[in-house]
């Protein structure tokens, strides 16, 4: 798969160990920043994923700020963006088996590397149950749609 990842300052202390679960998963990167601690506007980073995603020039992308709050709440603003924010492997195995998640969402100051290791790993070779589950997340987009 293609995946793409974006963070701002406050997930920059995540991002490589993230980078390299997902390679080490045998697949492909595509690195939209922060490149640094430096204060950045997290909107900013996760406008430039969000599009390689929605666009369909990618499978999944991985968002990581702070606390992973203001990036779910980019993820969840785009059509067709399913953004988790997940905190341990279950959640990470949930958000998949149950939600087809294709965005994972980090918090890089309360996740620890070894957490954060676990729940890349999860989340990429976890699959989509369907059945019932489709059937939510058909409820969802009609109700996106309604509004």
């Amino acid at each position: 798969m293609k995946i793409g990842i974006a963070c701002d300052h406050g997930g920059y202390t995540i991002k490589d160990i993230v980078k390299e679960a997902v390679t080490r998963c045998g697949h492909e990167i595509t690195d939209f920043g922060a490149d640094s601690t430096e204060s950045v506007d997290y909107p900013d980073y996760a406008a430039k994923a969000l599009a390689f995603l929605s666009q369909g020039l990618c499978d999944r992308i991985v968002l990581i700020c702070g606390t992973g709050i203001g990036m779910s709440i980019c993820a969840n603003r785009v059509s067709g963006i399913r953004g988790t924010l997940c905190h341990d492997a279950y959640t990470a195995r949930m958000s998949r088996q149950h939600n087809d998640s294709n965005c994972l969402v980090l918090g890089g100051r309360v996740t620890g590397p070894a957490v954060a290791d676990d729940i890349v790993e999860v989340w990429l070779k976890t699959p989509f149950e369907g059945g019932r589950h489709q059937e939510r997340l058909n409820k969802i987009d009609k109700l996106m749609r309604n509004n």
